[in-house]
Parts: structure tokens; C-alpha cells; sequence
């Protein structure tokens, strides 16, 4: 793994971005790989680096953009190794992130900075909290997904879901068809995958998922998160259904967690053994409330973080 700074480097070392528009920026990383991201709400305003779902992207943090203009806030979403406009990074485990995350901040001349994560980014912000307390000013988890590695726990998960984390470990092959079906369709028959994605949700995510706005932007966000294919998104799912590199109990630093209790992606007894699990954990639970919850909770959220 390679070595994380406490502090910015001198600037002579430090990789610069390209310059391209706010939400198709790139940096390369010294060790010759590329990393995008996006930026917005204010140029100026506190730094926040936002951690997409899985398969996810940057994108999906435009949805923040004017909530974190109105906070104040520089929201900086990278994409993961393999996602959107990040080179994929064979053999990466949660633990190596930070590392990333320290390139980009020290690169945008950042030294202390605020992170947040949905669903599948949680485990990131977790990975952060250990390894950068010096450098966070908050850590926000929201939806996040927990270690996966107790078997009552996974028979927590939804039956389509307990079989796709399976079939990645099993028969990889399988989930690149698999998952390769899905990008096909979300870019020749979106009406399909809508279809699909809304058997799949519990009612109170459909109704958030029936806004034509909800829908264009995660079916942008899904879409680029697969633009290089498979790989990353399968790598992924196996470093979650495995034991984690990260341990929980050794963060020293308060993790904000939101988790809604009607939540059918990621069940909130997940969610639980994640809170219990971190030493500071300010967790709330929500009512009633599913896995899509952040997009109309923008602003709570936000506030939390600076």
C-alpha cells in the first residue's frame, strides 16, 4: 500500500489535475493511474469529498450541487478504481482508498476536508476515518453497507441480492454477463431497466424513484459507473462480501450514519452491527424511510458536515 501523508506535500511533488469541465476532471495518480472526479456547489466553500453507491459515479453527486452551494460547500466526488473515469486498480482493497483520497486532496491544495458516503461508499468513509482522522473534519455515512462477513447478517439480505454477492465470488463470469446485460439496457432499453428497478424497491423508494428527475439522474449515474465494463463493479461486490481491511473498532473520530428502517437494499440490521461496531458512531434511524432517503434529505445531511 503505498504511504499516506498527514499534511499536503510540497507542491513541487504533487500530481496536477487536468483541467477539464467540474464534472469531467481528471488527476493522475503517481502511481500512473488515472483518477476522475467532479466538483460542485461553491469553488470556494468548505471541502467535502463524496463517496458514490456501488456500481456508482461521480455524477450522482450533481443531485448535491445546489444544496452544497447553498451550505457553502466544495463537494469533490471521485470515481473508485474501475468506475466512470478511474482506471481500474487490480488487486485494491477497501484500506487502499485513502490513499487515493490523499492524492486528490493534496493535488486540489486541500488539507483538511469532510467525507461522506451512500450505500456502497460507506465502507470508504470508514476506510477514511481510520487511516485520515488527522486531515477529517466529519465523516457521514448514509445507507451504507456493513461487513457482510456473518452469515445471519447476509441471510439479512433480499434473496436477489444474497445470490448476485454469490455469483461474484463463485462464478465471476456469470456476473460479468450479468452485469454486462444490465449496461446494455440501461443504454438501448432504459424503459425495461425502469421497470425492473421498480419491482425491486420497496414502495416508499418507488415513489422517490417514479420522479423523472430521480430517474434520468440515476440512470446517468449507473450508466457511467459502467462506461470500462464490469470489472470494477464485480471487484467491488467481492471486497464487501469479504472480512474487511478496515477495523471498525480501531476509528477514533465521531461517524455521522443515517439508515432508514424500511431500507430493502441494505437492511437495518446491517446498518446496526455497522453503528455498534464504531467505537463514536452518531447514528439515526429512520422510520419508515428507505434506501433512497438522502435525495430528499440533502440539506440535513450537508449540515451535518460543516
Amino acid at each position: 500500500m503505498r504511504s499516506i501523508s498527514a499534511s499536503p506535500r510540497r507542491a513541487a511533488s504533487i500530481p496536477q489535475p487536468l483541467r477539464r469541465p467540474r464534472d469531467r476532471q481528471v488527476l493522475l495518480l503517481s502511481d500512473g493511474r488515472q483518477l476522475g472526479y467532479a466538483e460542485y456547489g461553491d469553488r470556494q466553500g468548505a471541502p467535502v469529498l463524496f463517496f458514490h453507491g456501488t456500481p456508482g459515479s461521480r455524477r450522482v453527486a450533481r443531485h448535491a450541487g445546489q444544496a452544497a452551494g447553498r451550505r457553502g460547500i466544495r463537494l469533490i466526488a471521485p470515481d473508485r478504481p474501475g468506475f466512470g473515469l478511474s482506471d481500474f486498480q487490480a488487486g485494491r482493497t477497501l484500506g487502499a482508498w485513502p490513499a487515493d483520497v490523499v492524492e486528490l486532496a493534496d493535488a486540489l491544495g486541500i488539507e483538511r476536508f469532510a467525507v461522506a458516503g451512500v450505500s456502497g461508499g460507506g465502507p470508504y468513509v470508514a476506510a477514511c476515518a481510520w487511516r485520515l482522522a488527522g486531515r477529517l473534519t466529519q465523516a457521514a455515512i448514509v445507507s451504507g453497507i456493513g461487513p457482510l462477513d456473518d452469515a445471519a447478517l447476509s441471510a439479512e439480505l433480499s434473496r436477489a441480492w444474497r445470490a448476485g454477492f454469490a455469483v461474484v465470488r463463485q462464478l465471476p463470469a456469470a456476473a460479468r454477463v450479468g452485469l454486462g446485460l444490465a449496461s446494455l439496457g440501461l443504454r438501448h432499453a432504459p424503459g425495461c431497466m425502469v421497470a425492473s428497478i421498480l419491482g425491486s424497491l420497496p414502495e416508499v423508494d418507488r415513489a422517490i424513484f417514479r420522479r423523472p428527475r430521480v430517474q434520468a439522474l440515476l440512470l446517468d449515474d449507473a450508466r457511467e459507473a459502467l462506461r470500462q465494463g464490469t470489472r470494477g463493479a464485480i471487484q467491488e461486490l467481492i471486497l464487501f462480501s469479504r472480512p474487511w481491511d478496515v477495523p471498525l473498532g480501531q476509528i477514533r473520530m465521531p461517524v455521522h450514519l443515517w439508515h432508514g428502517e424500511a431500507d430493502a437494499q441494505v437492511p437495518v440490521p446491517i446498518a446496526r452491527r455497522l453503528a455498534a461496531a464504531l467505537p463514536e458512531c452518531r447514528a439515526s434511524f429512520v422510520p419508515g424511510a428507505g434506501h433512497l432517503w438522502v435525495l430528499d434529505h440533502l440539506d440535513e445531511v450537508l449540515a451535518a458536515l460543516v
